[in-house]
Parts: structure tokens; C-alpha cells; sequence
């Protein structure tokens, strides 16, 4: 089978990571996420002439997704508190990393811009997951152990960092538009387990996959 790449955008709380992790796991691909994030900003601390040497290495030899698992994984919700800050050079090398694992491999990228980084790529299946605000906090305090009041304030800050972020890396589009998704999923109504079955059907349907790929044997919490 050719290539391919699952990105997705998700509400804070919405399950979504939990999707995106799961439908790697199904499939028997590597799902990215803040690892990046790490490894752009390692990058980006480089002397430029450093920095393209290193780059250069690493689409040679094919070996991004291995300095990728090489960098921890952060397995707890990441919440934005502060307000977005606008780092264009980092966003550069984030945006060759994801290019170079879209060359290179079949795989899921959360975030980062990952579906307007990738917009003229055909082998890639771009999806939104969002759901109403009383299942995403319920989620959210389940997850982070935090009051409803605190949960509430973290959903705010996190989208509203998520969504001025978008919007000034792809140039004025704005986050939650249906338009810049294959497929925009409600979890609380079909649910998490079924958000995953359903992207995997989609996958079929694109070609990009045969059901005898699919390794759908654990419970998803």
C-alpha cells in the first residue's frame, strides 16, 4: 500500500489525542504529536548552516521518526495557559519535520498545522474532532484530576491558543472550518471508539488501507 497521513485538530477535551493514538495503534503506525515540537526546537536553537546540515542528514538517511522516538512522550493533557506568541522560525522547522515523516512514512500527526502544512499532498486524510463543552470538561476533569471551574477556564485558554495559532500560520483561516477536513466528527455522539472505526472505514474507502490491516483489539478508554 502507498503512504499515507492522518492529521488531526481537536477541541481540548474532546478525546481526540485519544483517536489520533488509538488509530495508530490500530493500524500499526507511529502517531506524532509534541515530539515535534521537541525536536523543532532543538532545531531551532542550532546555528542556521548547523541546522541544514542536521536536516539534510536526516532526510538522507531516513532517520526522523527514529530521532523522534528517541525524545520523550508526553502521555498527560497539554494545556496552554499562556497567550500565543508567534515564532515563525519554529514553525519552519516543525513544518519540514512533518513534510520529511510525510515523504517518508505512513503516519498520524496531531496538531502543529499539520493539515494546512500538508494541504497539497494527496495521501493525506485530514481530521477535526470536537465535541460539546459539558462532555469536554467532564473529560477534563476526569483526565486532570481539576474542578469543573478549572476545567472550564483550561478549555478556554487551550482552544483560543489553538485557534490564534492557526490562524497565523495559515494566513487567516480559522481553525474549526469544516472546509479544511475530510471529516469532522462530534466524540460525544458516535463516541471515541467509533470515532476511531469510522476513520478507518474512510481509510478503506480512500484506498489507503484493507481491513485485514486493521488490528482493532484493545479497549479505548
Amino acid at each position: 500500500m502507498k503512504k499515507f497521513v492522518v492529521t488531526f485538530a481537536r477541541g481540548f477535551g474532546s478525546g481526540g489525542k485519544v483517536i489520533a493514538s488509538q488509530l495508530a495503534k490500530d493500524l500499526g503506525i507511529h502517531c506524532y504529536e509534541n515530539r515535534i515540537l521537541t525536536l523543532a526546537s532543538q532545531m531551532s536553537g542550532l546555528d542556521e548552516n548547523i541546522f541544514q546540515e542536521v536536516n539534510e542528514k536526516i532526510r538522507e538517511t531516513n532517520a526522523i521518526s527514529g530521532f523522534l522516538r528517541g525524545l520523550p512522550r508526553t502521555r498527560n493533557y497539554i494545556a496552554r495557559n499562556e497567550k500565543f506568541v508567534s515564532d515563525d522560525k519554529l514553525f519552519g522547522y516543525q513544518s519540514e519535520i512533518i513534510k520529511s515523516l510525510a515523504e517518508k512514512e505512513s503516519c498520524v500527526i496531531v496538531g502543529k498545522c499539520a493539515d494546512y502544512v500538508l494541504r497539497d499532498k494527496p495521501n493525506v486524510v485530514s481530521i477535526y474532532i470536537e465535541a460539546p463543552r459539558d462532555f469536554c470538561v467532564q473529560r477534563t476533569m476526569e483526565n486532570m484530576g481539576v474542578t469543573e471551574e478549572v476545567a472550564h477556564a483550561t478549555i478556554e485558554r487551550t482552544d483560543k491558543y489553538r485557534a490564534d495559532y492557526y490562524q497565523y500560520y495559515t494566513n487567516g483561516n480559522y481553525w474549526t472550518n469544516p472546509v479544511n477536513y475530510d471529516m469532522t466528527l462530534n466524540s460525544q455522539k458516535i463516541g471515541v471508539e467509533n470515532c476511531v472505526r469510522t476513520i478507518e472505514q474512510y481509510l478503506i474507502i480512500k484506498g489507503f488501507i484493507t481491513p485485514d490491516m486493521i488490528n482493532s483489539s484493545d479497549e479505548i478508554n
